[in-house]
């Protein structure tokens, strides 16, 4: 295969664009380990850059590059300086894919009957917190994450980077706003579960059996009072003083294995 050299080549553009959110049909897949879990994941992969220096040094890159392949993914050798422009993290990674986003699922988010655990990210616009909350549901074994109400972007790469790979397994759905995907919940049976740093039903006194779709709100503001409001259960994670509020993916993680635990 022949190498690109040039910044100006098309795949670059198409991958920057991808970065930018501007390819609302692709996510930019950046590095070793995430390519390979959409790969296993049943992902489509259209395009990957691959640095070519690294693929002679890294062994676990040249079998990637060989699954790719096979895959009939359209792998193009880079040089290093492409593979910067390439890569959005700042030490850059041997290899980057454009990836088709996983189709949305409903009945995979809330089929699960009875074990239904939905975690709702409201207005969480740090895209590394989201993609902790995803990887948070899967590890908690929850149904799925809806992201709503200006969430930052679940298929966004530092989203994904955040999700460790639980964004290409996890069934993800986005929202346009809050008391949207309160009516859908509720339409499939959920309880609906705000938190709030205070006021609530404390954390261990929380006893949910049903399905349930648990509102985590964003960074700094929380959930506003009218979703409070909507909702048929409060929980407050209980706190030490002074502290009086926890990171939004400490939160649904507490919550989230908290509801787990009995079933």
């Amino acid at each position: 295969m022949a190498t690109i050299t040039s910044r100006h080549n098309p795949l670059v553009t198409r991958i920057r664009a991808a970065a930018r959110g501007e390819s609302p049909e692709l996510m930019l897949v950046d590095g070793i380990h995430l390519v390979r879990d959409s790969l296993l994941a049943g992902c489509r992969i259209r395009d990957a850059g691959v640095s070519v220096s690294a693929l002679e040094t890294v062994p676990e890159l040249h079998a990637l590059v060989e699954e790719l392949r096979a895959r009939r993914a359209a792998v193009t050798l880079v040089s290093a300086s492409v593979i910067q422009a390439l890569s959005p993290v700042r030490s850059s990674s041997p290899i980057v894919a454009l990836v088709e986003r996983p189709a949305e699922n409903v009945d995979r988010v809330y089929g699960a009957g009875a074990s239904t655990l939905v975690l709702v990210a409201v207005g969480v616009q740090d895209p590394g917190n989201l993609g902790a909350i995803v990887r948070v549901a899967e590890a908690a074994g929850a149904s799925g994450v809806v992201a709503a109400a200006g969430s930052a972007d679940p298929f966004g790469w530092k989203a994904l980077r955040g999700a460790m790979g639980s964004a290409f397994r996890l069934p993800l759905l986005a929202r346009r706003t809050a008391h949207e995907a309160i009516d859908e919940a509720r339409r499939h049976g959920c309880t609906i579960v705000a938190t709030t740093p205070r006021g609530g039903r404390s954390l261990y006194d929380l006893a949910i059996h049903g399905p349930c779709a648990v509102l985590i709100g964003g960074e700094g503001a929380g959930l506003s009072s009218d979703l409070i409001a909507a909702s048929d259960e409060r929980v407050t994670v209980p706190m030490a003083a002074p502290v009086e509020s926890l990171n939004a993916a400490v939160t649904a993680a507490l919550i989230a294995y908290e509801i787990r635990r009995p079933r």
